[in-house]
Formats: structure tokens, sequence, C-alpha cells
């Protein structure tokens, strides 16, 4: 659903600055490609924002349809160096689109990950956590005046410990789950939680080390299943399941920015994996 247009001059490039405001550029990691990646629009009007966790030709198509010259996403478009611009791949026919109809593309990706309130902070939100702090938490950037505080996952406590099967049944049940992958791990309550979005499984020995009776992330694999029946509970719930409240976080950011600009939630199921 879009929030109601009303007429107001707002150009693509103070958006860009508002989003940077909150999660600056300099906190990603060195690998990723977070930023403007398709800019021939930047210093445009915006017309409308549409809000996705990727980006694809579809979402693009729908950017087009509703009338939105800029996509913002959470993962790049760009995240791997592009050889060609043939049209042979979907990233190649997605990029080709967005130039053709001047749509600006943006992703605010690891820096939205790792800053305080970001992605990590939106799950424990859903999660109704308490007493939110990051598990790995790194230093602490100044831009100005302002001083970020970053970190890597977060780790927390619910409200009042509940059961295994409770609290499954409730990650669920937030994050519209079919089904979870979990470990053998029986902790006979869960009161502290400790997550990732995404793939974090390399944060596991820290939840561990700060007494978390669960660890949650989207991506474990198999091989870091084993050897942790023991120690602490995993719960890997998807990478696309666990990032999905991003999108909400972006409109939230966008919005108190600019509250007339009409801001769009990509109604594209952008998700390539399908559970039967």
């Amino acid at each position: 659903m879009c929030k109601p247009h009303i007429s107001d001059i707002m150009k693509i490039k103070d958006i860009l600055g508002a989003l940077e405001e909150f999660a600056p550029l300099a906190l990603q990691d060195g690998y990723d490609n977070a930023g403007l990646q398709i800019g021939l629009a930047e210093d445009a009007e915006a017309t409308g924002v549409l809000l996705s966790l990727d980006v694809t030709e579809e979402v693009v198509n729908e950017a087009i349809l509703r009338g939105c010259n800029l996509i913002v996403s959470h993962h790049p478009l760009m995240f791997h160096p592009v050889q060609s611009f043939q049209g042979k791949t979907h990233v190649e026919r997605a990029i080709l689109k967005a130039i053709k109809n001047d749509i600006a593309v943006y992703a605010a990706h690891t820096n939205l990950d790792v800053v305080e309130g970001g992605v990590n902070f939106k799950m424990a939100e859903k999660l109704g956590l308490q007493k939110v702090e990051f598990l790995a938490p790194r230093e602490s950037y100044t831009c100005g005046t302002k001083e970020y505080k970053a970190g890597d996952g977060v780790i927390a406590s619910l409200p009042a410990a509940v059961s295994k099967r409770e609290f499954m049944e409730h990650v669920k049940e937030v994050f519209r789950l079919k089904s979870l992958r979990v470990n053998n791990a029986s902790p006979k309550t869960i009161k502290r939680v400790a997550l990732c979005g995404g793939n974090g499984a390399s944060f596991i020995p820290q939840a561990m080390e700060k007494g978390a009776d669960v660890f949650i992330t989207g991506e474990i694999g198999y091989h870091r299943f084993f050897g942790y029946d023991k120690d602490i509970l995993l719960l890997e719930i998807g990478h696309y399941e666990s990032e999905q409240y991003t999108v909400e976080l972006l409109r939230d950011i966008v919005t108190k920015f600019a509250p007339s600009l009409r801001v769009c939630k990509a109604e594209t199921n952008i998700n390539p994996i399908i559970y039967l």
C-alpha cells in the first residue's frame, strides 16, 4: 500500500541524504556495495519511492507502473561486478530497464544492518524483546557532531521466560514461517535471545558467551549446526524471512523525513525460495 500523495517538491538526492543520515555509508562492510547504484535521475524531483528487499526486473516494472522514480532496497542490485549490459542475466535486465526509464536505484545494506536501530533492532522489536544491545559491538563512528553506535547482531530478553515450543511458535508467527530449521538443543525455558538477520551464523560463539538461550538467524548451513546441542538452541528462519521487516524500517526513515512523499512497499514477491 502507498501513503496518500500530497504534492511536495522533494529531490531524490534529499531522500538519499536522509537515509544516509540514519545509516552512513561509512558503516558498510568492505565487501559491500551499498549506496546509489543507478543515479541518472538523482537530482530530479522524486515522483515516488518504491521499497523492496531486493531489486529484480519485476520490481523495476512495478516502479514504472506505480510512477516511482526511486527504488530503495536492502540488498544491492549490483553486489558483484557486472561484466556487460546485454540483458542476458536478471541483474543486467533490471539495470537496463531502470536506466531506460530514468529510475534511480539505491541500496542500504550492511550499513543498515550494523547501525543502532537498524535491521536487527527491527527484528527484536517484532519479537517483543526488551533491553536490546549489540551482540558484537563495533567502534562507534562520528560524522560531524553525531556519533553512531554500531555492531553485529543483537541480544535482548523476553518479558518473561517461555518454553522452547512456545517460543518457536512465536517466531513462526512473527516471521510468517511455514517451518523452522532447528538443532536438537533442549533448554528448559527461553529468556535470553540473540539474533542476526541474513547470514549470521558466525556470531553463534558470541551468543553463547553472552548467555543466550537461543540464537536466530536467516542462514546457518548444514555444518554449522553441529556441536551446539548442549549449549544453545539454533533457529534458522530463512534469509528473506529474517530481513522482511527491513522494508518497514526504510519506510519509517523516509516518511519521517518527507511525510507527504508517496512511499510504496513493493507488492512483488522477490523471495526466490518456495516452500512446498
